[in-house]
């Protein structure tokens, strides 16, 4: 690389380690647990039978400024997964790591901006559109293009590569690189391991199975094939091992969740 592009990527990394940002940037971890919290907690109730709830980051969020003083806790979030959001722009154009990190990064900048988008809906419409729309409305934009069928394969082939690799930083621990694990103590480095590796897998299964309806999406030419956190949670309800895979997933964001909360305080700077 050369020297400017090393002095550039000196003052991303400088920029993100500002103590603003990163404060900003724990706060937005922390958010990410919460949604992840609030999803798991509805994806166990639709296992157990309740159905007409929607377990995704809209609804989510949707809970939270039913909740006293929701708007301003909404505008914390926003200002959360904006970091967040930033934080990854930078890991995606001056980050060091291989490719599939990168690539992650990118993805999570568009989780993020979609979350904000839902933040700044909820906030001034008072609604959001759920995970599940979003995907479809995406979709069959992206069907209408020339060459859309094999645009819309290719981002479901993405979201399955995605998945497997987050399953693959569970079962590797792979995810123990973003934690300052010299500055924890000894049961929290042993907890940690166990939230990441169930957390990890659990997310990773979501992501590739919503990857799988995408690219059913794109062979069947039909946008109501696809879907989000959602419709991938309730196929899992579908197959032979019935609701109870379901409950299996969202303890497993649930532990994903916590994972999050355990982020925010010991991430690696």
């Amino acid at each position: 690389m050369s020297t400017a592009g090393q002095e550039v990527r000196g003052a991303a990394r400088r920029a993100a380690r500002h103590p603003v940002m990163d404060v900003a940037t724990r706060i937005g971890l922390a958010c990410r647990g919460v949604l992840y919290a609030l999803v798991g907690a509805v994806a166990v109730q639709i296992g157990l039978g309740e159905r007409s709830k929607e377990a995704d980051k809209a609804g989510a969020i949707e809970t939270v400024a039913e909740l006293p003083f929701g708007a301003g806790l909404l505008w914390i979030m926003m200002i959360g997964f904006v970091a967040l959001a930033l934080w990854q722009i930078s890991e995606a154009l001056f980050g060091g790591g291989e490719p599939i990190e990168r690539a992650e990064a990118v993805a999570r900048v568009a989780v993020y901006a979609l979350v904000v988008a839902s933040l700044i809906s909820v906030l001034t419409k008072g609604k959001a559109s759920s995970d599940d729309e979003k995907s479809r409305d995406l979709t069959a934009t992206l069907l209408g293009l020339p060459g859309g069928p094999v645009l819309v394969g290719a981002i479901g082939l993405g979201l399955v590569v995605l998945g497997g690799y987050w399953v693959r930083q569970g079962l590797t621990k792979g995810f123990r690189k973003e934690l300052d694990r010299a500055r924890m103590p000894e049961p929290a480095r042993a907890v940690m391991d166990h939230l990441g590796l169930g957390g990890f897998v659990a997310r990773g299964a979501v992501a590739a199975l919503a990857g799988i309806l995408v690219c059913k999406a794109a062979v069947t030419f039909d946008p109501d094939e696809a879907g989000g956190i959602d419709a991938a949670l309730r196929e899992f309800a579908g197959t032979p091992a019935g609701p109870w895979l379901l409950v299996v997933v969202a303890l497993g964001l649930l532990l994903f969740a916590a994972y999050c909360f355990g982020e925010a305080r010991w991430r690696r700077t």
